[in-house]
């Protein structure tokens, strides 16, 4: 898949999940619920031991799931989730070099930003979307408001603060997917064996995205 076909897709699927798990199969599993919910991205974190496993297996397992790399803070890191697959790369901050690095090989690079400083850098460094990162800390939905008002070139994506209940917001207030973490990618769940609560979530999540398009087309 090209660049702008991930791009495009990250855009029709709306939300982002942040997946976070304390192992690799726990990581399948919550993946493959929330797949099931009707979300077909997911954003692999780094915090996950043996992330770079948990991005090989759902390349080969899940060819029609979008599967890309997060909290990627260096561009050694980028490069090796690239060799397994990722189509897209996510940080909570800007490197520069990872940057240039996802341009080298034409992936998708979300880096994170928070003040209108930090966004304009990051985009004018080559950030192909930017993660709005802790979006609640700075008002949430208002605030990303605040910065689509001067910056409509710019897609954002907030990640931080984004529940069912904000969801809608967000999307009013411009962005370009939701990330979305704890809220979606509940670990206690998949340990209570409670999957299909996670699975429910997700389709809650891909609900609000569609009705919001729908409504707004």
């Amino acid at each position: 898949m090209k660049k702008t076909e991930v791009l495009q897709a990250i855009r029709e699927v709306g939300v982002l999940p942040v997946l976070r798990a304390s192992s690799v199969d726990t990581a399948m599993q919550l993946a493959e619920a929330i797949a099931e919910g009707g979300v077909s991205a997911m954003e692999v974190t780094m915090t996950v031991p043996g992330a770079i496993e948990v991005i090989r297996r759902l390349v080969k397992d899940r060819p029609d799931l979008l599967v890309g790399a997060g909290t990627v803070l260096d561009p050694e890191t980028a490069r090796m989730c690239i060799a397994e697959g990722a189509q897209f790369v996510v940080s909570p901050a800007i490197n520069l070099e990872t940057i240039a690095l996802c341009h080298r090989y034409s992936i998708a690079v979300l880096p994170g930003a928070l003040t209108p400083t930090e966004v304009v850098t990051a985009w004018q460094a080559g950030a192909d979307i930017i993660k709005v990162f802790p979006a609640s800390a700075m008002g949430g939905a208002k605030y990303l408001h605040s910065l689509k008002a001067p910056l409509p070139q710019i897609e954002l994506i907030p990640t931080g603060g984004v529940n069912v209940s904000t969801a809608k917001d967000f999307l009013a207030a411009g962005a370009y997917a939701l990330g979305v973490g704890a809220d979606l990618v509940d670990e206690k769940a998949c340990f209570e064996k409670r999957l299909h609560e996670v699975t429910g979530v997700a389709a809650k999540y891909a609900g609000i995205v569609r009705e919001f398009r729908a409504a707004n087309a």
